[in-house]
């Protein structure tokens, strides 16, 4: 080969980086070339040539990056998402289609972007199908990497030894930076569709579930064409995250679900009913979750706040094995129908310095107060129980 032919038959092997050695590629374009019959230059051959090396080159999923530029690999389906259609730059091209589907093989997992006529056939897909994919790597919308699809087939004949199901997170295992999230939890509080300006002057809409399981809870912000999913929901629902990605939020993680994800209604019987923090632990300045029985329900008060509008507070005391704890419930929350014996879980409980030296601690609108019954022994003190259905209250 020609000195300049050389130098870009070298720059394309090294941007594809086939899986051979660099003189057996050179071998190869020349094959080509003659093949061609000099229809083509060098260049031109060895693309070709890297193009046709890479389809057959397997990787493993772990090793795919967004810098490469085509890979071929194997894995089995464990989650599919729902067909989308969006309007392309040019006016008089049709709709395109994409449907998300996540492949797996012992190493790791892809999310595979399905274009057009594979998007069209993605309900032909059952989880577990074995998908022999080739595509182009790229950053991912919620970063790491995602696969393009330029072909998708399913491969009767390929075994991945991987298991399939449900593979979701409990709230204590979420850390910012998480992309793929997928997680259940009981629905302990639903705020509703808020609208903001973006900087480029459009609209835009946000709506919050807080969410819980036996580990925690957490913030789910819902964007957009995902805020309205909020309004599906109540307390005590079981909520079902999928797709959702992960950021950190003065001092917080939240969960985020953007158009990519979902929020559906969820089966298992997961519930909120952590352990909270110990009484005896907590300290001045903090913030913590607490759960205990209430002792003193406490009566509600009114008070004028500096603008002149109306509050409410209401004092209650809590106790667990460790110790009691005042707590100060605003606003909604001091109109709670609370009673002795009452099995509570507070979040976000502000503690600070009280009356006569003490801790008190203050549940405001960022708090959430969930009743999970009543203490048996107080329902015998007290001759009588809560009336059904209390469990969740509205905050």
């Amino acid at each position: 080969m020609e000195g300049e032919q050389e130098d870009a038959v070298t720059r394309v092997y090294e941007e594809h980086s086939p899986e051979v050695e660099l003189e057996e590629f050179r071998e190869a374009v020349e094959a080509k070339v003659e093949q061609m019959g000099g229809l083509c230059d060098a260049e031109t051959a060895a693309k070709l040539v890297a193009h046709e090396a890479n389809e057959d080159r397997v990787y493993d999923i772990e090793d795919v990056t967004e810098h490469q530029n085509e890979v071929g690999f194997v894995g089995k389906v464990t989650r599919i998402g729902e067909r989308r259609t969006f309007e392309r730059d040019e006016e008089d091209e049709p709709d395109g289609r994409v449907a998300n589907v996540h492949v797996r093989d012992e190493t790791g997992e892809v999310r595979v972007a399905l274009w057009d006529e594979m998007a069209d056939n993605v309900d032909e897909l059952s989880v577990g199908d074995v998908l022999k994919v080739h595509g182009r790597p790229q950053e991912g919308y919620q970063g790491g990497v995602e696969v393009s699809a330029i072909r998708a087939e399913v491969a009767e004949d390929e075994d991945v030894d991987v298991e399939v199901g449900a593979d979701v997170s409990c709230v204590a295992d979420v850390e910012e930076g998480m992309n793929d999230v997928s997680l259940e939890g009981e629905v302990i509080k639903v705020s509703g569709v808020n609208t903001f300006s973006r900087d480029d002057g459009s609209e835009g809409r946000v709506a919050n579930l807080v969410v819980g399981d036996s580990s925690g809870w957490i913030r789910v912000t819902m964007w957009d064409g995902r805020a309205d999913d909020a309004g599906e929901f109540q307390q005590g629902d079981v909520a079902r995250v999928e797709d959702g990605y992960v950021r950190e939020r003065e001092g917080d993680v939240e969960l985020h679900v953007g158009d990519r994800g979902t929020v559906e209604h969820g089966n298992s019987d997961v519930e909120f009913q952590p352990e909270g923090t110990p009484i005896e632990e907590v300290e001045e300045d903090e913030v913590y979750d607490l759960a205990g029985v209430v002792t003193d329900p406490g009566e509600v008060r009114s008070f004028d706040r500096d603008d002149g509008s109306k509050g409410r507070v209401r004092n209650v005391r809590i106790q667990d094995s460790t110790g009691e704890l005042r707590v100060a419930l605003w606003g909604e929350h001091a109109d709670r129908d609370l009673m002795a014996g009452d099995e509570v879980v507070l979040t976000n409980v502000e503690v600070d310095e009280g009356w006569n030296d003490g801790l008190e601690g203050s549940a405001n609108w960022n708090s959430a107060v969930v009743v999970h019954g009543t203490d048996p022994r107080y329902e015998e003190e007290e001759g009588g129980t809560r009336d059904e259905g209390t469990g969740l209250d509205s905050f």
